[in-house]
């Protein structure tokens, strides 16, 4: 069991739709659909094939999963060529298609026929209902109305393949519906812990995903009573994480990202298992050999001093001429997430755009071996762990306006007493934000949101650095325009350098001066603007409403494209 995630074989298989004589008897002796569901082993063979698909943590090879994913589209980063929201509508797209919700279907259908008991049924059931509700969320959150589909269908019952779509309200009760079900049957232990889906394992994903469909609904005015029922789900899926006991936070912050080994980990609940000869990923070698899109200032300067108070207000805090500076009396996390020295093109191999380079991925005591160059990195990639729960929990809480002292100390301010962070407490003051029993005002917050909601998505931005989420909460929080290279100028912004240390470097310095902050998108045509609100959700593709067309049947396209 313990190398479930390297297995595809049986998971994937393809069961045959060719007619058959009804007197005709399917061989014993292969498998077919008709022989394969007949016991509880092979139900758990082809669960593994959803894995992968759901489950990439590092990825697999040079292929990265959703952790550090490059020049992405967000505020983190710094790059030459920052990538640009959808401009046109494509004409075809492999993001619809509804293969891994049928997929899902089935499995829930054949698991109804297999020899076992009720409970094994229900378990199995509430597996395949997760899978469906995971990839239901992710259409959903790219394209927003889609059709729902609780059934294997016929090629021939093209009422149904060709039905319109089903609003996304529709379509997440729906998906609430099967993460409660999951929730109610999945069993709480079932094979190597860590390693497969768990009773834990539902209720963690089910408070991401109803906190970004509630969020999003409340930030986009679609459904206010819709976004306070999901925002109730995520807490209560994050609380009955948090009251179960089985996990907590891990003494070492950078560990949880680059261990050989994260079995035992109790911060972790999931993870996938890398192992040399089976499978391996790139994500360490990346974060030490190569050229890498670095950091932006902005989220440098989005992490605390270590008084528990912004750069912007902290005494504590030395400037930005300097590494050194930059790294001193702050949040512990940007030192075990950004390297200490500056890595400067023409001055380093493995240097970054921004100057900023991240090390949060790297194992120190291996990143001399073979086994941490190109795609042969061993290290466990988390797929979700306590700390992601705790920050749902606190803004879940806080977006439904009931957040308690009692609420940031059994969240946040779990996160800030991480030995070797020891951050001051969190506190809420007359609904205001405070440390040490004096309340503050971030003078760089964002005016339309509170200044306890700036404090918490602060947290939930520098705790999961990197981690995947910054595109997705700037959407849910209808916030795209924080991505505006232009308006936003400390996206385009690096490190600060004096040039006269490196005489020899090209990179670009604000200005045109000999000192400044590095520019890493030189070229205006390069930059990023944000002007369309159209790009919160993806255009459908061409083909598929050709398709629908030919077929007498009508799909519309999402507003603006």
């Amino acid at each position: 069991m313990k190398k479930y995630l390297y297995i595809l074989g049986l998971a994937a298989i393809g069961f045959s739709s060719c007619k058959k004589d009804y007197l005709e008897r399917p061989p014993l002796d292969q498998l077919s659909d008709e022989t394969y569901w007949s016991s509880e082993n092979n139900v758990r063979i082809f669960s593994w094939g959803f894995y992968t698909a759901f489950f990439p943590a590092y990825g697999s090879g040079f292929t990265w999963g959703r952790y550090f994913s490059g020049q992405s589209l967000n505020d983190d980063f710094a790059g030459t060529t920052p990538p640009q929201w959808i401009q046109n509508v494509p004409s075809t797209s492999g993001s619809w298609t509804f293969a891994w919700v049928r997929k899902a279907n089935l499995f829930l259908n054949r698991i109804q026929q297999v020899p076992m008991p009720e409970e094994a049924i229900n378990h199995w059931s509430g597996v395949a209902r997760f899978f469906r509700a995971l990839e239901y969320h992710d259409l959903v959150k790219r394209y927003g109305d889609v059709p729902w589909f609780d059934q294997v269908i016929a090629e021939a019952d093209k009422d149904l393949l060709f039905k319109p779509r089903d609003s996304r309200t529709f379509v997440m009760d729906k998906v609430l519906e099967d993460l409660q079900f999951a929730a109610e049957n999945v069993r709480e232990s079932d094979g190597t812990p860590g390693l497969v889906v768990t009773k834990s394992v539902v209720l963690a994903f089910m408070s991401r995903i109803m906190l970004f469909e509630g969020t999003f609904l409340k930030y986009h005015g679609i459904d206010d009573a819709k976004a306070t029922a999901y925002l109730e789900a995520a807490k209560w899926a994050a609380e009955e994480v948090i009251n179960s006991g089985k996990f907590s936070i891990t003494d070492n912050y950078r560990a949880v990202f680059s261990s050989n080994d994260l079995s035992g980990f109790k911060e972790i609940i999931m993870y996938r298992k890398y192992e040399t000869g089976m499978l391996t990923h790139a994500l360490m070698s990346y974060n030490n050999n190569e050229p890498q899109t670095g950091i932006s200032r902005n989220a440098v300067e989005s992490y605390l001093a270590s008084d528990g108070l912004p750069i912007s207000i902290s005494p504590l805090y030395q400037g930005d001429q300097g590494i050194a500076n930059v790294m001193a009396n702050r949040d512990p996390r940007l030192a075990q997430t950004v390297v200490g020295q500056l890595r400067i093109n023409q001055y380093a191999a493995n240097y970054s755009t921004s100057g900023y380079s991240i090390h949060k991925f790297l194992n120190e005591a291996l990143k001399t071996a073979p086994e941490a160059s190109g795609a042969l990195n061993q290290t466990d990639g988390p797929v979700i762990r306590y700390g992601e729960v705790l920050m749902n929990y606190a803004e879940a809480v806080a977006e439904l306006g009931t957040i308690t002292q009692a609420d940031l100390d059994k969240s946040i301010n779990v996160l800030r007493k991480r030995p070797g962070i020891n951050l001051p407490d969190l506190q809420v003051l007359g609904g205001l934000p405070a440390v040490n029993g004096v309340v503050y005002d971030d003078p760089e917050r964002d005016p339309t949101v509170s200044s306890l909601i700036w404090e918490i998505r602060r947290e939930r931005r520098t705790e999961l650095m990197m981690e995947g989420f910054r595109l997705d909460d700037l959407k849910r929080w209808k916030k795209l325009e924080y991505a505006d290279t232009q308006e936003n100028l400390t996206i385009n912004r690096g490190a600060w350098i004096d040039k006269a240390e490196y005489p020899n470097t090209n990179v670009h310095i604000e200005g045109g001066g000999t000192q400044g902050y590095i520019i890493p998108a030189i070229k205006l045509e390069s930059q990023r603007l944000f002007t369309d609100p159209k790009v919160y959700l993806d255009p459908l593709p061409l083909d598929q409403i050709k398709l629908y067309q030919d077929n007498g049947y009508t799909l519309t396209q999402n507003p603006g494209w």
